[in-house]
């Protein structure tokens, strides 16, 4: 599996993926604070949902809040990137994150990654993700994230990164997912 794994992402990678929960433990967490700014995302003329970007930002769409937005650099050689963002559903019915697309990479599917001992486990969800009533959905290193495959180009450190969003009711969006460094375990808000 993880020569698999290697061979898909690139040594690199593999090694910034397996450290990911170690990072996660040693760095500090970044929370939205109240001064965060809150927005609706505006229909464009396709019926699309287009904010202008996430960081520091929580945008609505529908019954759902997302925040965080962030991808991360790529090491030399790496052809799959990571996508994380939270989505916190604050309506009164269940929602489902049913799918995801790119033009930075060939497709983008919805992903698990755990554990088992010593072994790290990377799994497809096609059906998506599930985003409770009044729960959060966390798409975060080392769990439940976006994985960009066979991305055009390298994912650059303070470049953005598009992706677009499809939910079964609430509908589409596209978000910017600004680019952290390699390894971060969340985007710095500063």
């Amino acid at each position: 599996m993880i020569k698999i794994l290697s061979r898909l992402m690139g040594a690199t990678a593999l090694v910034g993926l397996l450290l990911t929960p170690v990072t996660s433990a040693l760095s500090q967490s970044t929370e939205a604070s109240s001064s965060d700014m809150i927005m609706e995302a505006n229909d464009n003329k396709d019926g699309m949902q287009m904010p202008e970007g996430m960081m520091g930002t929580v945008v609505r769409l529908g019954d759902l809040e997302l925040s965080g937005a962030f991808t991360r650099a790529m090491p030399p050689r790496a052809i799959s990137g990571g996508g994380f963002v939270t989505i916190t559903n604050t309506g009164t019915e269940d929602d489902r994150l049913v799918s995801a697309a790119s033009s930075a990479a060939e497709f983008v599917e919805t992903h698990i990654m755990s554990m088992d001992g010593e072994v790290m486990k990377m799994q497809s969800r096609p059906d998506g993700f599930v985003i409770p009533a009044g729960e959060t959905l966390e798409l975060k290193p080392g769990g439940k994230h976006l994985m960009f495959i066979n991305v055009r180009e390298q994912f650059v450190e303070g470049e953005e990164v598009m992706v677009m969003l499809t939910f079964e009711h609430a509908g589409t969006i596209h978000l910017k997912l600004p680019v952290a460094p390699i390894g971060a375990s969340a985007m710095n808000m500063n």
